[in-house]
């Protein structure tokens, strides 16, 4: 009798990491939640024999899931040249905050939004970088440079040769070298907090000192609510823009959240998490607001509470 295979428990037990490693690859929980479960359905469509070959049932399920990753990503890049207005990845709520939206239990089963750590590898700012990447490129990154995995390993799941593999990290590396380090939590929780409060008071002279002269704001309505369909630029622009958006939302109220592990600002309306803001920051000022409007990617938001 062979020793590989696994038991269910410990097949059961690969949930928390594919999980996290197509969220990466894939910029959505739904999307990661549906490559995951597809990876076991092809697991458990082995006939048992073949199971019990398969000595690392985790490397296995790995391998599977960024092939379907893989899949899902040249298939994506064709879908959202259709896609109104811009593309941003599904935002990420603290686990506290999933909690309480969603009124799961938490001694229940996780959700998969659960499970993904929160860590420098989904900011908002990483995940839309990953976005510049062709399909082979962002899994060879993902899964060298966040997860640690092997160039050999990386090539059976591109099918391609560990040199390849190397020299598309190396190309991905690349296009993130310029990326900003993630912000202290401290001191982007006060600029945070201060956006916050300079948009309650409409105080646009106070927005226009918090924003970079260069920054950038991207919105993701997805054509289902209304918001900009092309980056805005320009931090007295933007500045403006949030003023006049304060004036025509009565009965909206902003709440400061931690958005993919890092402060940001949510806003709900009569109890419904309606927008989920992230920043980057740099050097006290903010340079990127991305803005998630599409309801389809706020479901893990769920009602929020005050």
């Amino acid at each position: 009798m062979g020793t590989g295979g696994g038991g269910a428990e410990e097949i059961a037990g690969e949930r928390r990491q594919l999980i996290n490693v197509a969220y990466r690859l894939l910029g959505s929980v739904t999307e990661a939640e549906d490559a995951v479960q597809a990876a076991y359905a092809r697991w458990y469509g082995l006939p048992r024999s073949r199971r019990e070959e398969i000595l690392s049932p985790g490397a296995w399920l790995t391998t599977v899931t960024s092939r379907i990753c893989l899949d899902l990503l040249g298939s994506a890049r064709a879908r959202r040249e259709h896609y109104v207005g811009a593309w941003l990845p599904e935002p990420l709520p603290d686990r506290t905050e999933w909690d309480r939206a969603d009124g799961a239990d938490p001694t229940g089963p996780a959700d998969p939004a659960d499970q993904i750590v929160l860590d420098e590898s989904v900011g908002m700012a990483f995940l839309v970088v990953l976005e510049t990447m062709t399909p082979a490129e962002r899994v060879a990154f993902v899964l060298h440079e966040v997860f640690r995995y092997p160039y050999a390993e990386i090539a059976g799941v591109l099918g391609r040769t560990p040199a390849a593999c190397k020299q598309l990290a190396a190309s991905a590396r690349r296009r993130v070298s310029d990326a900003h380090p993630p912000v202290t939590a401290t001191g982007g929780a006060d600029v945070v907090r201060r956006v916050k409060e300079a948009w309650e008071s409409k105080d646009i002279t106070a927005l226009v000192g918090l924003l970079n002269p260069a920054a950038v704001m991207t919105a993701d309505g997805g054509g289902m609510v209304g918001t900009i369909l092309r980056p805005l630029e320009g931090g007295a622009r933007i500045a403006q823009y949030m003023v006049a958006m304060a004036g025509k939302a009565p009965g909206l109220e902003l709440l400061e959240r931690s958005v993919n592990g890092v402060p940001g600002l949510v806003a709900q309306r009569a109890g419904a998490v309606v927008t989920v803001a992230s920043f980057d920051i740099s050097d006290r000022r903010i340079t990127r607001i991305w803005v998630i409007r599409n309801p389809e990617k706020l479901r893990p938001w769920g009602g929020g509470s005050g």
